[in-house]
């Protein structure tokens, strides 16, 4: 099965999250991630997804979504010219010394931000693509992750292409 990235924009109003993910949940399908916030138009708010199936069910899944009445568009921007990030704290086992020197020339070379340093921790920040995040992670494996919290993906479509309402 494939991954996509669907992005969705819905009028912002209470009980449309529900409805968009209950609609996935009751065609079987698992969201891997979720991102909602508002977006540049007034009342408005953009949802991506990320989800796995093949094409047909994923077209049946986007067809009804556009059922549904607060939502204003849907685009599946997979095989879209896209950028797409995700935000990933990561607090880390670094006690001062050697290790504490190690996990800040990772973080160095990753671009982390280290936004939080305890007695025997330390938190990093990093945004990126999925494997970008997984390498980082992977490094870190040994020093002892104590926690991790994603954001979820979120996507744009490249260039002048806009999920915009009238476009």
């Amino acid at each position: 099965m494939k991954q996509h990235i669907i992005s969705v924009l819905v009028e912002n109003r209470s009980g449309v999250l529900t409805r968009v993910s209950g609609l996935f949940s009751r065609r079987g399908f698992n969201i891997e991630s979720l991102a909602v916030g508002t977006c540049e138009a007034p009342g408005m708010s953009r949802i991506t997804i990320v989800a796995c199936g093949d094409d047909a069910h994923i077209e049946q899944v986007k067809k009804q979504l556009n059922k549904l009445i607060e939502v204003i568009k849907v685009i599946d921007i997979t095989e879209r010219s896209h950028v797409e990030r995700e935000l990933v704290l990561i607090k880390v086992n670094a006690e001062p010394g050697k290790t504490r020197s190690e996990v800040m020339q990772i973080a160095d070379i990753f671009r982390a931000k280290i936004i939080d340093v305890g007695q025997e921790t330390v938190v990093l920040e990093i945004t990126g693509d999925t494997e970008k995040i997984r390498a980082l992670e992977e490094l870190l494996v040994p020093y002892g992750i104590l926690e991790l919290v994603r954001t979820g993906k979120v996507a744009l479509q490249r260039g002048a292409a806009t999920i915009s309402p009238g476009k």
